[in-house]
């Protein structure tokens, strides 16, 4: 008696082809730019069918925002003993990522664009920046347990105050890393540290 495998109507998705394909994004956009970008040349570089990419990604636009969107998961609040350590320990985390050639073209790009696409806008907000909030909310439980911040009566006001905190920390590094092209070293970390848990402890009175 002959056996056989069972055919399969689907194939899994891979997470090597994955990394693979957002990997040679990044690449491409750093030496092509984003007008000239294609997912062609994209599929090239990854070694993969072009079907592959149209597969799970409907465009250039999701493709490059998911690209960018890895870098960010990189992203973790380190235990460094005080809140102001914590801080200042991811902030130097995401200066160092937006200062990567392939982070700063993507990033760049994918804004730009998002100006004239509100789904694009949409897709940032939630791939980038509402997965990233994360940070601020470990960090304020973790300052919560360490008696450095008190327990927020209200949730409501706590979830307001921690989009504002990250909207503050992320939009500060990203426009001195991005726009003012100047560095974001330890002295400008601890400086900036300081101005923004004066404004927790404000927020939280």
């Amino acid at each position: 008696m002959q056996s056989h495998t069972p055919s399969r109507t689907g194939r899994p998705r891979s997470a090597a082809a994955d990394e693979a394909i957002l990997e040679a994004t990044r690449a491409a956009l750093v030496d092509l730019g984003w007008s000239k970008l294609t997912l062609g040349d994209v599929a090239t570089r990854a070694g993969v069918a072009k079907t592959t990419l149209y597969r799970r990604w409907a465009g250039k636009n999701e493709l490059v925002v998911d690209a960018v969107a890895v870098l960010f998961d990189e992203l973790e609040l380190p235990d460094r003993g005080s809140l102001a350590a914590d801080i200042e320990g991811v902030v130097l985390q995401f200066a160092a990522i937006l200062d990567r050639p392939e982070t700063k073209t993507a990033l760049m790009a994918v804004v730009a664009e998002s100006t004239r696409d509100a789904p694009l806008r949409e897709r940032i907000r939630t791939s980038i920046v509402d997965r990233q909030k994360r940070l601020v909310l470990e960090g304020r439980a973790r300052a919560e347990r360490r008696g450095e911040l008190p327990v927020p009566a209200d949730p409501c006001v706590a979830a307001e105050t921690a989009d504002l905190i990250f909207d503050v920390a992320a939009g500060a590094v990203v426009h001195r890393t991005l726009v003012s092209a100047e560095p974001v070293d330890a002295d400008w970390v601890r400086r900036f540290t300081a101005l923004l848990l004066g404004g927790l402890s404000a927020a939280s009175e």
